[in-house]
């Protein structure tokens, strides 16, 4: 029954919704696009900004989606954690794209939102901040994930909790070292929107 739930989780969090909105409402294949990452920050730099929130909706919904169905069905704090960190590696780790996904951010967001809500707020909030002052996504992401873990640790969140969050933390910040390198080069690319909604 475990694993049902983990599989449920990974496969929900393997769907493409940047790369099948981005080509099918906004005309543009994210994969050879901007940074080609199938996430919904390049989703948004590559086409107009409606398609890109858009999907960034649909990644936080999956990811509060699949640890709502895990509670629903009586799950307990660990296999709620569990399928919450299932969600977001199917995310990252996508089967039917060779592996290559987004990097988990805004479906962390909906993992979080259901498994601390109050912590998942304040990071949501200096993601906002972080990227309104420097207009970097990137920055942004690496800022909420640094301070996720230290936040849930100082609460009294279950251990579960704990290990999901130093889990997801950890393989976002490690699918941002590309953006880290650029940030410390000074060759990153800031948000721009051109297009209209």
């Amino acid at each position: 029954m475990i694993w049902l739930f983990l599989l449920i989780a990974y496969l929900v969090g393997a769907i493409p919704f940047g790369l099948l909105l981005g080509r099918r409402i906004g005309g543009t294949d994210v994969r050879y696009a901007g940074s080609g990452n199938v996430g919904a920050a390049n989703v948004l730099r590559t086409t107009r900004p409606g398609v890109g929130l858009t999907v960034m909706a649909l990644d936080i919904s999956k990811g509060g989606a699949v640890v709502l169905f895990a509670a629903g069905l009586g799950a307990d704090e660990m296999l709620r954690a569990a399928t919450g960190a299932a969600v977001v590696v199917g995310h990252v780790f996508p089967l039917w794209l060779r592996f290559h996904g987004g990097k988990g951010v805004a479906t962390a967001c909906g993992v979080f939102a259901m498994l601390a809500p109050y912590v998942a707020t304040v990071a949501v909030g200096l993601f906002l901040v972080t990227v309104w002052m420097s207009r970097y996504v990137s920055l942004g992401s690496i800022v909420a994930s640094l301070v996720l873990p230290v936040l849930i640790l100082l609460t009294d969140a279950s251990q579960s909790t704990v290990v999901c969050a130093v889990g997801v933390a950890t393989l976002i910040l490690y699918r941002h070292l590309p953006n880290l390198a650029r940030l410390q080069a000074g060759t990153e690319r800031r948000l721009v929107l051109r297009q209209p909604m």
